[in-house]
């Protein structure tokens, strides 16, 4: 190898292994790592959207019912997506601390085993009651998995294409809701080798994620995890396979790096629940779980909704399903238009300004009576609120040190499922008491909260290494 084809840097150590991914471009490798990870993303995301596109055919298939007479005298629909998020607040809560102490990649493949087998076990039910505690004990694997995906993300990608990697990693993840919709639009309502439509769609995603789970094997370990775990030659290894990748392609050494926190120590401190209420962490943790469980509450108010939204307004179970199927289509699109800017605009006025135009959006479709506005409306709704979810996605996996990151994203992604959870009999009760209306009344205020607590105390993230935001000496101000 002549001197052009040497890594610069040869130091290792938490510090410089962050400043050392911080200085590499974007490549093929990096974003094979990317697409791997988004690739098992698909089907955590296409179990999500059978919240909504299930409820209306266990309905049909005489499973739930959609009035009082449901489980705790609500619609089934509020105990099933009750009991999908309750089931991500357990698996996020409990499984989140064991991607810290032990590897995220292990708990990353682990969480996919789990999800699968119970999403399977889901299929075969014949009551509400079956349905809905197979559901739970599936979401309690997706919680953990999907804690672990960000925590990944943010800690294989530089600095200066966080945003754009969240962004073209949600975009991989959300083509699985127009897939659902095209599936429950196509198969839901018909049975298939003498099995009904809805129990297809629950399978079907069991089995491709046993695929995947195949395919992530290649995925490395953190390299940031590594080194700040003590594990600083496999950290090493991996950073210098991925600079020499770099350098080969090239043809010329990459910049020095330029660690900025040299006092760093080798090994992972020890970490707790509490230390994320001790200053400097504390008004972070506070602010993130008032934001995201507001944000959380109105992005799965909607997107579960959706098709019983619609036939609260008049519309047929059939075409609810189309038109959520159309609606759908914005999801995919939302994440790669975010990718324009996701670098770009500080990301505490990202969720602000999208978090505005959800508001906006939402008390529209409210208001309209015909298919042509609740189509464009909805997606219009659809890509906005995505584009938030996306910003807040990015956010919560910048604001804390990597011993903590983990911990700290599934303690605070917790609460915002358990609200999330909560809120669905909230939105069963309005409906049934205020109408659709009423529903996006409670979503604006809800919005209007997540809203004015980043403004105030969100910190600055844009260009900053992870190493520099996650570890303030002073209160952070916006």
């Amino acid at each position: 190898m002549n001197e052009t084809e040497e890594p610069v840097s040869v130091k290792t150590g938490p510090a410089e292994i962050s400043a050392r991914l911080d200085r590499l471009p974007g490549n093929a490798r990096l974003w094979g790592w990317i697409a791997r990870l988004s690739l098992g993303g698909f089907f955590e995301v296409y179990d999500l959207a059978l919240t909504a596109f299930l409820s209306p055919l266990l309905v049909r298939a005489g499973i739930f019912h959609k009035d009082a007479s449901g489980l705790l005298g609500l619609p089934d629909q509020s105990s099933f997506a009750f009991l999908t998020m309750f089931g991500l607040f357990v698996g996020a809560l409990g499984f989140s601390s064991v991607a810290d102490r032990y590897s995220r990649r292990s708990v990353f493949l682990g969480s996919m085993v789990w999800y699968a087998i119970a999403t399977a076990i889901m299929g075969g039910q014949d009551t509400s009651l079956g349905v809905c505690l197979w559901r739970f004990v599936a979401g309690i694997g997706l919680g953990a998995e999907l804690v672990v995906v960000d925590c990944y993300l943010a800690e294989i990608t530089p600095k200066a294409l966080r945003g754009r990697v969240f962004s073209i990693s949600k975009f991989v993840q959300m083509c699985a809701v127009p897939v659902a919709g095209a599936v429950a639009h196509f198969i839901g309502p018909h049975q298939w080798m003498g099995m009904t439509g809805w129990r297809w769609m629950a399978l079907l995603p069991a089995a491709g994620a046993l695929v995947v789970l195949a395919i992530r094997r290649g995925v490395p370990e953190s390299p940031r995890w590594l080194a700040a775990s003590g594990h600083v030659d496999q950290a090493d290894s991996i950073v210098r396979n991925l600079e020499e990748y770099v350098v080969k392609r090239l043809g010329e050494p990459l910049p020095e790096p330029t660690p900025r926190h040299e006092t760093l120590d080798a090994r992972m401190p020890s970490s707790r629940y509490r230390d994320l209420f001790r200053f400097p962490l504390r008004r972070r943790a506070l602010m993130l779980i008032v934001a995201t469980s507001a944000s959380s509450i109105v992005f799965y108010g909607f997107a579960h909704w959706v098709p019983t939204l619609l036939e609260a307004q008049g519309v047929t179970v059939t075409k609810s399903l189309l038109y959520s199927a159309l609606i759908g289509l914005a999801y995919p699109v939302s994440p790669l238009i975010a990718s324009l800017f996701s670098d770009r605009l500080e990301r505490k006025w990202q969720i602000a300004i999208t978090g505005v135009l959800v508001v906006l959006f939402g008390q529209l479709f409210a208001r309209r009576q015909s298919a042509h506005m609740w189509i464009l409306l909805g997606v219009l709704l659809t890509l906005a609120s995505e584009m938030n979810s996306t910003a807040v996605h990015t956010y919560r996996a910048e604001l804390f040190p990597t011993h903590i990151r983990a911990k700290a994203i599934g303690f605070i992604y917790s609460f915002s499922r358990l609200a999330s959870a909560l809120s669905h009999f909230v939105i069963g009760f309005m409906l049934l008491r205020t109408g659709v209306q009423g529903v996006f009344v409670f979503l604006a205020l809800v919005m209007a909260v997540s809203i004015s607590v980043i403004i105030v105390w969100g910190p600055r993230t844009l260009g900053r290494s992870l190493d520099e935001i996650g570890t303030p000496m002073v209160p952070s101000r916006g």
